[in-house]
């Protein structure tokens, strides 16, 4: 095979594999770009189907009851503040995990990493949860939510991989030069791990981001609930647009895009978050899979 064929297949299969990335973006994209529109939409265009990837009939209505509500705001900053704790706990609590887990002298490594996976596979249960998080008084807290949550089995051994795939020889130098464990962990390990540590973070961000159904289950106060409670019980009509006062017309028109409405607010801050840790997001999760 001449070096010209050579080159015109590859320019084929760059062709060829554009084409399909680019049709793989556009369904992907289109159903978000579609629940934008719609959210923006006013009913009438909604209910006759006319809506595709430009909104019809431009209506701020929902928005605007929506934003006007005190407690969503203060749902929304109770969001900010149990995912950054959450977050911050995880990360703590699951990088010293997975560090004592990729120590292969370790006794009693095996029984660990097995406790580990069990509970990816078995728990309590619902009822003995809820009876056990109400036995210790975290009721009506930001600890019902943070840790019941604080380790993630997946993320876990994702870490202890990555950390296996570190040469030795660092550490043993460090120790060495007289750094114990903690040092090594503080100044060697995580400084080569800020790759799997922004995944890492950005799962658990996420997660707990869009969690609701621990705060729908362990509080009973509406301003302590997530915005992703408010939003769910807005959709169930728990908290609908009658408790605002709203006319009959803004009672169709919220009933039309709730739903697209509550998915962009609820997505928009993790898609502004995410450019500034996308570049650790593939390094990240193939570093932790690897062995190298």
């Amino acid at each position: 095979m001449t070096t010209h064929d050579m080159t015109r297949g590859y320019r084929v299969f760059q062709w060829f594999n554009g084409i399909v990335l680019t049709l793989v973006v556009v369904v992907t994209l289109y159903p978000f770009v579609n629940i934008l529109a719609r959210s923006f939409s006013s009913q009438t265009a909604i209910s006759a189907g006319e809506v595709n990837l430009i909104p019809k009939g431009f209506n701020l209505t929902t928005y605007q009851i929506v934003a006007s509500d005190p407690i969503f705001w203060t749902n929304y900053r109770n969001t900010v503040i149990y995912t950054v704790v959450a977050t911050i706990i995880a990360m703590v609590m699951t990088t010293s995990y997975a560090y004592v887990l990729s120590k292969k002298h370790l006794k009693g490594r095996k029984f660990l990493v097995g406790v580990a996976v069990f509970t990816m596979f078995f728990s309590g249960g619902l009822i003995p949860n809820y009876v056990l998080i109400t036995s210790l008084g975290m009721k009506n807290s930001i600890w019902a939510i943070v840790l019941p949550n604080a380790i993630s089995v997946f993320n876990l051994l994702v870490m202890k991989a990555f950390f296996e795939s570190l040469p030795q020889d660092l550490e043993e130098a460090a120790a060495i030069d007289g750094l114990n464990t903690y040092g090594i962990l503080w100044r060697i390990v995580l400084p080569l791990s800020k790759a799997v540590i922004a995944t890492m973070i950005l799962f658990y961000a996420v997660s707990f981001w869009n969690s609701w159904f621990g705060a729908f289950l362990y509080m009973d106060r509406s301003d302590l609930f997530p915005v992703t409670v408010y939003l769910r019980n807005l959709i169930a009509g728990a908290t609908g647009a009658d408790s605002y006062g709203a006319a009959a017309a803004e009672v169709t028109q919220i009933g039309a895009n709730i739903q697209s409405v509550t998915i962009v607010l609820t997505v928009l801050p993790i898609l502004v978050v995410y450019p500034f840790v996308q570049r650790f997001f593939v390094s990240g999760v193939m570093l932790g899979a690897v062995k190298g």
